[in-house]
């Protein structure tokens, strides 16, 4: 479910007429509903009901700090992968001991800020950063509270791309070494164990894969045990899809999630953590963007939009659907026609849909891009010397501009030109 409704032949985000805030920012841009973005971590969090958990928000889903900050005043806590995420978590009000530190390449440099700012975990990724995380937590004179993320080798039935539990793929340690490896950070004066990780990959749509990966954790969970290690604290990471196409078969619930967490790991007595971004996010957002011409082709007709590649990378990226609807509600039995919907970069990869069936639209139409919230505007880039889009967010009837549209002297004037030149 989300905040973008047609009512009276006009799609509302909440209680604001798209097209007001599409006539005061300038298109496109993306717009995010406080409503949806609470809704759906409240779904995690009382799905978890019963349990000691804390849902911690995958910020690399979307970063803005007014999207941070609106869900850590729920109650959650943050899931980072880099200095800077930490630093957005921190510059939003996330006290340290909410924030968990993952990622396969932390720096030296990371590890200091977060132990220094405060940190709830960190999620070792292999024995190099076992290592160095103990020798700068020895320098500080301090300890730092560590998971390790095992790979269980588990098929997430998910996009190449985006499956991180299998063998092949760079994320954690070989499940069937994890003792051997939970014994040398045992060993490390620097380190505290406080638990394990475990995160198979992004956009799954069934269960099962999520039950063959708990079930290992909790057979591994009772071999760490046995030799000794405290092992309360269960990472399990993120992953849980979404529809990105309201005739798509929907995925689990999140309620049903949290069952399959209860029912193979609620014996264990471990306080459970869950990761998830793209549920929260995904479709708490949207992009707006304008017709600029309607193309003939040979063969096909052309949508050219002056959102692009560079601000949604998804379709690019990932051949990934996103619906796409009129800011005007089509009349009842109005006829459709296939069209190819691009950007004007100079890319043929500038294609957000081909043969998309729409009503007719003309230029300066206003179009969205449904569950464009996750992995839209963290991903975007000013390739082709295009700023990056303003973002919005919705609360009610109000909106604001959390994050500006620069200018093309901001954008030019990064640039260094050197004396000899």
């Amino acid at each position: 479910m989300d905040h973008f409704l047609y009512r009276d032949g006009a799609l509302y985000a909440e209680d604001v007429p798209v097209a007001e805030i599409a006539a005061t920012v300038g298109t496109p841009f993306y717009l995010y509903s406080t409503a949806t973005l609470l809704r759906h971590y409240r779904l995690f969090d009382e799905a978890l009901k019963g349990t000691e958990h804390l849902v911690c928000y995958a910020m690399k889903a979307a970063g803005n700090q007014a999207i941070i900050k609106t869900l850590a005043e729920a109650g959650a806590g943050m899931d980072v992968v880099s200095e800077g995420e930490y630093r957005r978590a921190r510059a939003a009000g996330v006290p340290g001991d909410k924030i968990v530190f993952s990622g396969v390449g932390k720096t030296a440099q990371e590890m200091r800020t977060a132990l220094l700012g405060g940190i709830r975990q960190f999620n070792v990724e292999s024995e190099p950063e076992m290592l160095l995380l103990d020798q700068v937590a020895q320098s500080l004179g301090t300890v730092a509270p560590i998971t390790v993320r095992v790979n269980p080798d588990v098929d997430a039935q998910t996009h190449a791309k985006i499956a991180t539990g299998k063998s092949e793929n760079k994320f954690g340690i070989p499940i069937a070494r994890a003792r051997e490896v939970y014994a040398q950070a045992a060993a490390l004066p620097g380190l505290q164990v406080v638990g394990i990780d475990v995160h198979i990959g992004s956009q799954l749509t069934r269960l099962e894969p999520f039950r063959q990966a708990y079930q290992k954790v909790a057979e591994l969970t009772e071999a760490l045990r046995a030799d000794g290690h405290d092992i309360r604290r269960l990472d399990l990471g993120g992953g849980l899809g979404i529809p990105y196409t309201r005739s798509n078969e929907a995925p689990p619930l999140p309620t049903e999630y949290g069952q399959l967490i209860k029912e193979v790991l609620g014996d264990l007595g471990c306080e459970i953590e869950i990761e998830p971004g793209r549920l929260i996010a995904g479709n708490a957002g949207i992009l707006v963007s304008s017709v600029i011409y309607v193309k003939a082709g040979e063969g096909r007709d052309f949508l050219i939009l002056d959102a692009a590649m560079n601000d949604l990378i998804r379709p690019a990226m990932y051949e990934a659907w996103h619906d796409i609807v009129p800011l005007v509600e089509p009349a009842a039995g109005v006829e459709q026609r296939p069209y190819d919907i691009v950007g004007p970069v100079c890319e043929t990869g500038d294609t957000f849909a081909r043969d998309r069936m729409m009503p007719p639209l003309a230029a300066g139409d206003l179009v969205a891009f449904r569950s464009a919230g996750a992995y839209g505007a963290v991903m975007a880039s000013e390739y082709n010397a295009r700023p990056l889009v303003p973002e919005v967010l919705v609360k009610g009837d109000q909106f604001a501009v959390i994050r500006r549209r620069p200018t093309f002297d901001e954008l030019i004037n990064r640039d260094t030109i050197p004396a000899w030149l």
